[in-house]
């Protein structure tokens, strides 16, 4: 009896799934939400822009699009400087996506390294990733030394100044390390390397021995020494690192500091299924 009670139930559906699910077409999508988040996304790619300019690059009437943002800016998801007239990703944009962050498996699998990694050396442990020529700082466990370094998620650095952004470029091939320094290399300190030729040198040391030194070159005070982590490609994911002052993380002590540094980012490399095609 049971059998054919069971033969005679319809298919259990899906939860949190309509029985519509599979199907795709125009009549089970919102058409104003789809154009809203074109426009979102057309923003997003950009550091800031006109009313004009993203309706003419995307072939839509200015009304539409400036509803569209203002129901985005009631969101947070946007914001308009009235200065310059501009329109930028606004901060709640990040939060929602620092939600996503912390289920992805890099973030995940980085912090029982990262927490490791701060306790063996004493120093805060940061893990960062490339943003559009920036290094995004995506994760830090702090150290519990009253001085320390603090770069709390969603911060953006320069890459020449900063030691996961070296450990980064170092990995990079020449024709996409020239597009990131073809801006220039701002100053930010005394130490700051701003000549082209005197960073790939540094470079150069980095791939050789496996890790880089932001040595005061972005904060006067600081060190922090850094790891590239690798996708399953081979190829620079991210990167892991430890910073502190000077007092503690002093030039004697790099090479100490170093190697669990290095050790980090290839258990993390290896816990997100990565692989160093590029020994030290």
């Amino acid at each position: 009896m049971d059998s054919q009670d069971n033969g005679s139930r319809s298919p259990r559906k899906a939860r949190g799934r309509p029985r519509d699910w599979e199907d795709k077409t125009a009549q089970n999508t919102i058409k104003s939400l789809d154009r809203a988040m074109e426009v979102f996304e057309f923003l997003s790619e950009r550091q800031g822009m006109a009313l004009s300019t993203i309706s003419d690059e995307m072939g839509q009437s200015p009304s539409t699009v400036y509803r569209v943002l203002v129901t985005l800016e009631g969101r947070g998801l946007v914001e308009f400087d009235a200065e310059e007239q501009l329109w930028h990703i606004g901060a709640r944009a990040f939060t929602i996506g620092a939600r996503f962050l912390r289920r992805t498996s890099l973030v995940d699998r980085a912090r029982p390294v990262m927490r490791r990694l701060m306790e063996a050396t004493g120093e805060t442990a940061n893990l960062g990733v490339e943003k559009e020529g920036q290094v995004l700082f995506l994760s830090q466990v702090e150290t519990h030394a009253n001085i320390r370094a603090f770069f709390p998620p969603g911060t953006l650095s320069a890459m020449h100044a900063s030691g996961i952004g070296k450990a980064l470029l170092a990995q990079m091939d020449e024709d996409r390390l020239s597009r990131r320094l073809e801006g220039g290399l701002q100053s930010f300190t005394p130490r700051t390397i701003t000549d082209r030729i005197a960073l790939q040198e540094d470079l150069a040391r980095i791939r050789a021995r496996g890790y880089s030194v932001d040595d005061e070159e972005r904060n006067l005070g600081m060190r922090c020494i850094a790891a590239p982590v690798f996708d399953a490609a081979g190829e620079a994911l991210a990167g892991i690192s430890v910073s502190g002052p000077t007092s503690r993380v002093t030039a004697d002590a790099l090479d100490r500091l170093s190697r669990p540094v290095i050790e980090a980012a290839r258990t993390l490399t290896e816990a997100i299924g990565g692989q160093v095609t590029r020994q030290p």
